[in-house]
């Protein structure tokens, strides 16, 4: 039976990967990575140092395969239909990866950017393959270091409050209304900063792209102060390496309200 691991790498600072993650990536046999065309090559190169550094005795093979498209200008009703086509096309993929790479009793990887159970796709896809029963195997996750609970770490501050509840949601749920019964959000996939809608309200931003990584960006402050220069540093970052990930959390009221 082939094995395939889904292993969180953490958000690109190659000393976050846990215990576990690392006896996983020695155990494997093949790591398979999609690339994202050159405007993202920053991607797999640090797959490739992650796995320099801690498989320096090599042993392995990385096999390449070009990410399907995705339709960004999806939306409304037409989004979750997208996202199926565009999950359904990586398992076409995934699915000839393991057939054709991985020997019958060999062990694969996926190396899952933060955490795997936390806004990607991995396991879905690899359940959908599964499905469909053409190719047999097993697998298992491996928690990583989130996105969020770097930006927290980086940022110095919790996540919660006491006695506090904190939600996670993402730029295009945050651009219709802001979530009912929190005071903390914790904000992914925001391609049009979504927080400039709350500049006039009280709230507290917490942001941070490319975290864990050399390009680390910071920022944090009232957001009717902080929220032009989040704009300027993104704008920038885009303009110089092509792409951004960047995560951000909204605090209600004062940033040192931890009551």
């Amino acid at each position: 039976m082939r094995t395939i691991h889904v292993i969180g790498i953490g958000a690109g600072d190659p000393e976050q990967l846990t215990l576990q993650a690392v006896r996983a990536l020695r155990s494997t046999d093949v790591f398979f990575v999609l690339d994202k065309g050159e405007v993202k090559s920053d991607l797999t190169r640090l797959r490739r140092e992650m796995l320099r550094t801690h498989c320096p005795d090599g042993g392995y093979r990385v096999v390449e395969a070009r990410d399907p498209e995705r339709d960004r200008g999806a939306d409304g009703a037409s989004y979750s239909p997208a996202v199926g086509d565009w999950r359904s096309a990586r398992a076409d993929i995934y699915a000839r990866l393991i057939a054709e790479e991985l020997g019958e009793d060999g062990t694969g990887a996926f190396l899952v950017w933060g955490d795997p159970a936390l806004y990607d796709s991995t396991i879905a896809i690899l359940d959908e393959v599964r499905e469909r029963g053409r190719v047999p195997f097993a697998y298992d996750v491996v928690p990583g270091i989130s996105s969020v609970s770097a930006l927290v770490a980086r940022h110095r501050i919790g996540l919660n409050r006491v006695a506090r509840p904190v939600q996670i949601t993402t730029g295009r749920r945050l651009a219709e209304s802001f979530p009912e019964g929190v005071d903390d959000v914790v904000v992914m996939l925001d391609a049009h900063q979504a927080f400039q809608r709350y500049a006039d309200q009280d709230f507290h931003i917490y942001w941070g792209a490319y975290i864990g990584t050399p390009d680390e960006i910071l920022e944090a402050g009232p957001i009717a102060e902080a929220a032009p220069r989040i704009e300027r540093l993104r704008a920038e970052a885009r303009e110089r390496k092509g792409w951004i990930m960047d995560t951000y959390l909204l605090r209600r009221g004062s940033g040192d309200d931890r009551a």
